[in-house]
């Protein structure tokens, strides 16, 4: 009777394990605003990423329109970066190979220094990294806007600041966006445990649109 009852409590446990698995949804961390209706209603109203459009390293125009449909990460670098950025790029190289070819997923570079990373030098940049395709996209744009982007919508702070070394300040964000423009995840890219949690957490991002 006891192994019996001891049985049925594990199965019981392993079902609601399996539920929570099946359940399990990321935050949205974007910014949002509270609308009430009339009617007493409310609705969240996130923040998305806005439209942009810049250059890749094949020197194409890429807009809002090159990511519909897809899970992307994002981040803010410049090539001659003497810090955190090769870090930061080794480690993304993870999740590069981890969705190579996987059309849902795609990844986006914007570049910090315009002056320096014209699409030329992008494109010797990631032809070095291996890259191939489109699916990481590697992108130039004004100073102005891409700042803007970086701080404003993406969350991550950059400074240009001649004191330091390479002439940036920049944070070495991934910031995981979903197929509606909204942010649902941050992560330190130097930090190898959290891409791990990147590359599952993309996973998981992935059932929500099954």
């Amino acid at each position: 009777m006891f192994v019996r009852q001891l049985l049925s409590f594990l199965f019981l446990c392993l079902f609601l394990c399996a539920c929570s698995r099946s359940t399990e949804t990321l935050p949205v961390l974007s910014r949002y605003e509270v609308k009430k209706h009339p009617n007493g209603v409310k609705d969240t109203i996130y923040q998305t990423i806005p439209s942009f459009s810049y250059l890749n390293q094949d020197s194409i125009e890429i807009t809002q329109e090159a990511f519909l449909n897809t899970i992307y990460v994002a981040d803010f670098f410049f090539t001659s970066c003497p810090t955190i950025c090769p870090v930061m790029h080794r480690n993304m190289l993870k999740v590069y190979e981890e969705f190579k070819d996987n059309k849902e997923i795609k990844l986006a570079s914007f570049t910090i220094d315009p002056k320096h990373d014209k699409p030329s030098v992008l494109k010797t940049y990631a032809d070095q990294m291996g890259i191939e395709g489109t699916q990481w996209e590697f992108l130039w744009g004004e100073k102005d806007s891409v700042y803007d982007l970086a701080k404003n919508h993406f969350l991550v702070s950059v400074v240009e600041d001649e004191k330091s070394p390479g002439g940036y300040i920049h944070e070495g964000w991934f910031v995981l966006i979903d197929k509606r423009k909204r942010i649902r995840g941050i992560y330190n890219g130097t930090i190898e445990t959290e891409v791990d949690k990147l590359v599952n957490d993309i996973s998981t991002l992935l059932k929500e649109y099954k």
